[in-house]
């Protein structure tokens, strides 16, 4: 063999800086990856996240417009009034006094948190 034939061009390298094993794709290990769902197993993840979407779209301007004006009314966030007629299925009235205070008590207990 002539000399030209056994040299290594100089983009060449050595020798492969720790070489994964075939068949590796050299992506993130999937063990130290936790997903969005949690590590407890994936269960309705996906249903209650289309769900959740879902309820949350936005609604007509007309709709925004009325729960707005009547979470004002009541001294609610118009965030705590959806979720109110998400969760019961009903809009609250100026007689639900304990739900309405209820509700303030939480947010205060979250702010204060």
């Amino acid at each position: 063999m002539s000399e030209i034939e056994t040299r290594r061009s100089p983009t060449e390298p050595t020798s492969p800086p720790s070489s994964p094993p075939a068949g590796h794709n050299r992506g993130p290990p999937l063990d130290e990856h936790t997903p969005e769902w949690g590590n407890d197993g994936i269960g309705n993840y996906f249903y209650w996240k289309a769900a959740h979407r879902a309820a949350w779209k936005n609604p007509s301007p007309g709709i925004v417009a009325f729960r707005i004006k009547k979470a004002e009314r009541l001294g609610l966030t118009y965030e705590e009034y959806t979720l109110e007629i998400l969760e019961r299925g009903r809009h609250l009235q100026i007689e639900d006094v304990e739900r309405i205070a209820e509700i303030k008590r939480a947010r205060a207990a979250n702010h204060r948190s």
